[in-house]
């Protein structure tokens, strides 16, 4: 529903185009909402093919009248947003739009299928962490950390790019600071390492630090750097390639397998079964990206197949349309799939 503040009423029926116009009572967050510019109402109009005209207090909508709908929609959530003291930037646009199934479809030139008008009804998902709020952009992210927070055991399939990763770590920083768990284990195959590894320079840790890397990248995101850097040196939290996990019972944990698809059926076997008493574990990978030899099984694969039956065990999937990087991304993505052989 939108805030009880801004009020909409119709116009110029008799047009092919309809007008909705929306009242905003406070001026200073008018001003917000439009963005610098009015970058934020240029985004819209793009997005949506509505046009936007300010009238004082006032946005005019100019569309099609399932395309103003969506769009008033879009701009009520936004300052619903600014009344609550939140900013709006472009990655709230952009997840309003995916996340509202009117102007989803109005962005795709087309009416609202009924019985989706009523979709996300349990209300917005937020992942508080020490530097940020993160919020799901679209259906299957928040599908998914709906998942994460209410299983133990989760999968998150799908191309680069979704929020995978990223969205794991959120929840899993957020668990250990709420006092969930008591730490936090992110692991990556190092598949390239093999053999060569004695070759690279400097002691172990330098040697797998670049394939962890975006692990850490995740973790400066919502940690401030001099806490993550105490808590890593203290092992509450630990950032280690997949075969360093042999052998460990993981509990009290949040633990995390990134790129999954290259691990073989054994080790995914092995990292399953670490799973201790208090933990959670998520895995996470792109069945499109594997880097083993030909002859080898996936474990993310054979995974997918022994345990989609269990209870307790969600396992969510993204497409091109989940892709929340650059427009470009999803664009290579269909690109790729189109040319891949049947079969």
């Amino acid at each position: 529903m939108p805030p009880s503040g801004p009020n909409d009423s119709s116009a110029d029926t008799n047009t092919k185009l309809g007008e909705v116009l929306i009242d905003f009572p406070d001026n200073r967050l008018l001003i917000e909402l439009c963005g610098e510019y009015d970058r934020n109402l240029a985004d819209i109009e793009q997005k949506l093919d509505v046009q936007i005209l300010r009238r004082g207090n006032h946005l005019a909508v100019i569309g099609e009248p399932f395309q103003t709908e969506g769009a008033a929609k879009i701009l009520h959530a936004l300052y619903a947003r600014l009344e609550e003291g939140r900013p709006v930037e472009p990655a709230d646009i952009d997840r309003e739009i995916r996340m509202d199934t009117s102007a989803a479809n109005a962005a795709a030139a087309k009416p609202a299928p009924a019985g989706q008008m009523e979709m996300f009804k349990s209300g917005r998902v937020e992942i508080r962490t020490r530097k940020k709020t993160v919020e799901p952009r679209t259906e299957a992210q928040k599908t998914y950390v709906e998942n994460l927070f209410k299983n133990e055991l989760g999968f998150g399939i799908g191309p680069a790019g979704t929020g995978k990763t990223y969205l794991a770590v959120a929840v899993g920083v957020n668990m250990f600071i709420e006092g969930h768990v008591d730490r936090i284990i992110l692991s990556r195959p190092a598949v390239e390492a093999g053999e060569k590894l004695g070759y690279l320079p400097g002691d172990m840790k330098d040697k797998v630090d670049p394939y962890m890397q975006p692990l850490y990248d995740a973790l400066n995101d919502f940690m401030p750097a001099k806490q993550l850097a105490k808590l890593i040196e203290e092992k509450r939290i630990e950032i280690a390639p997949l075969a360093f996990m042999r052998g460990r019972t993981l509990s009290n944990a949040f633990v995390v397998l990134d790129e999954a698809q290259n691990a073989t059926a054994m080790q995914m076997k092995m990292f399953l079964t670490r799973l201790g008493e208090g933990s959670r574990m998520v895995i996470t990978g792109d069945r499109s990206q594997v880097d083993l030899p030909a002859h080898i099984t996936s474990g993310l694969t054979e995974a997918e197949r022994l345990l989609k039956h269990i209870p307790k065990i969600s396992f969510n999937y993204f497409t091109a349309d989940d892709v929340v990087r650059h427009p470009l991304v999803a664009a290579i993505i269909k690109a790729y799939d189109a040319d891949a052989p049947l079969g």
